[in-house]
């Protein structure tokens, strides 16, 4: 296998992007040693060694799925033989962990990135998975991620954000879930909750908006979607090393609101967890929670489906016509470094996972995931089937784009201005100057 050398320093200089997702920020950053450059080789995805004599080290990006990935793990290894081993990453250290992992001689033979930016960083380290079965088993070729004519990565999962709504405490409220088809409808209803939280035995309308290093990607990385997704499709484009800022005032009425209608006081939202908010929502303390379909395993254990349900973010700019906010940026990718009986033994597991019915079992039911592939089973994620509805019924997916966004480093930039204005510390222009100064800053870094 052709081997190209890739250093530390040159890899971390370009490397402050994004894995962002559900469940905490998302990097990609580079490694230590020699890359081997099996994307830019065009060779065979199947190596000639036996799979079973390799083994699988899967760095899981999604801390809300360890146990389910742990169990899938142990089912494969019973089955087979070939040892699995998972490690997930803390929320939002992703990066720091594939950094730190990828330096080591056992370093991860299955890893993901989050699309075209991460992929940059990390292309001399994927294995071409050209001719490979679990390419082949994609619905789609649009959910393959590639580097020229290699095949780096595969799209696992498509999902889904929006606001979570508790159906029950809304009807308490006198209010059904058709009442709210626009930014208006939310925030007239949201103000009234808040107004009326005592007597509807609530802390208040919205769950609290943590921005802490557990949490903060809900806003800086999936509510900061929505003006870009509004200016590209304003401008016709797809990407851009210059953001306007043209729906940054939606973006502010938005953020306005999640603050000002919460269960907490702003100036408390920079020690706030991703667990607090999930368990304000759990304890019906909240009736609104942006999060995204990943939480509805947990959710479901307190809910039954007809008590919750997933709405857009009506952003005041094409409410009538949008929808939930669904697309992935959960690439796997094969270490190409890694041994051809390991590459072996990687592939074969990839494929298992998305093929077999242990696998495409856990991934629908225990993971709660739709995942691209032909084999797939119906999810029973309730809200999977609320986004369904929605596209069946005309509305518009708002499509992920923060794969776009040009670093880490102005996701990050973009946070400490919210948490900043937020606490009375800072103001909105300081959010601004970040997202826009800071956009093209971080993209001309990245040339």
């Amino acid at each position: 296998m052709k081997k190209k050398m890739v250093s530390l320093l040159a890899v971390v200089t370009v490397a402050a992007t994004l894995l962002a997702g559900c469940g905490g920020s998302t990097g990609s950053a580079g490694s230590t040693g020699s890359a081997a450059s099996a994307g830019s080789t065009g060779a065979a995805a199947a190596p000639a060694a036996d799979a079973g004599a390799g083994h699988v080290y899967y760095l899981n990006f999604k801390p809300e799925a360890d146990a389910a990935w742990q169990d899938l793990a142990k089912v494969y290894t019973e089955e087979t033989g070939v040892p699995v081993t998972v490690v997930t990453a803390a929320s939002g250290e992703y990066e720091t962990t594939l950094m730190s992992e990828m330096a080591k001689s056992d370093a991860p033979t299955m890893f993901q990135v989050n699309g075209p930016v991460g992929l940059a960083n990390w292309k001399d380290y994927c294995y071409d998975l050209t001719g490979s079965d679990i390419v082949s088993n994609l619905t789609s070729d649009a959910f393959e991620l590639k580097d020229g004519d290699a095949i780096d990565g595969v799209a696992y999962v498509i999902e889904s954000y929006g606001i979570i709504t508790n159906v029950s405490l809304l009807e308490k409220a006198g209010y059904k879930l058709d009442d709210i088809k626009s930014f208006d409808d939310l925030k007239k209803i949201a103000d009234d909750i808040q107004a009326r939280k005592d007597e509807l035995g609530v802390k208040g309308a919205f769950a609290s908006t943590g921005m802490d290093g557990s949490s903060d990607w809900r806003f800086k990385t999936h509510l900061a979607n929505l003006p870009i997704y509004y200016e590209y499709k304003a401008d016709g484009i797809d990407n851009t090393d210059a953001i306007k800022g043209t729906y940054l005032d939606q973006y502010k009425n938005v953020f306005d609101l999640y603050i000002t209608d919460s269960t907490c006081d702003p100036k408390e939202l920079s020690s706030k967890t991703a667990d607090d908010a999930r368990a304000e929502f759990l304890d019906g303390e909240a009736v609104f929670y942006q999060n995204g379909s990943w939480e509805y395993s947990s959710l479901a254990e307190k809910f039954s489906d007809d008590q919750i349900a997933m709405i857009p973010i009506y952003f005041g700019v094409d409410d009538a016509n949008e929808g939930l906010c669904t697309g992935t940026e959960n690439y796997w990718c094969v270490n190409a470094e890694a041994s051809e009986e390991d590459i072996a033994a990687t592939l074969a597991f990839m494929n298992w996972c998305v093929t077999s019915e242990a696998g495409t079992k856990a991934m629908a039911e225990n993971m709660g995931f739709t995942i691209p592939f032909t084999t797939a089973i119906e999810s029973p994620n309730a809200f999977v089937k609320q986004d369904a509805a929605y596209t069946e019924s005309g509305k518009t997916p708002v499509s992920w784009n923060f794969t776009t966004m040009p670093s880490e480093n102005w996701k990050n930039g973009v946070g400490s201005a919210l948490t900043a204005y937020a606490a009375g510390t800072g103001d909105w222009n300081g959010v601004v100057t970040a997202f826009v100064d800071g956009w093209a800053t971080e993209a001309a870094l990245a040339e």
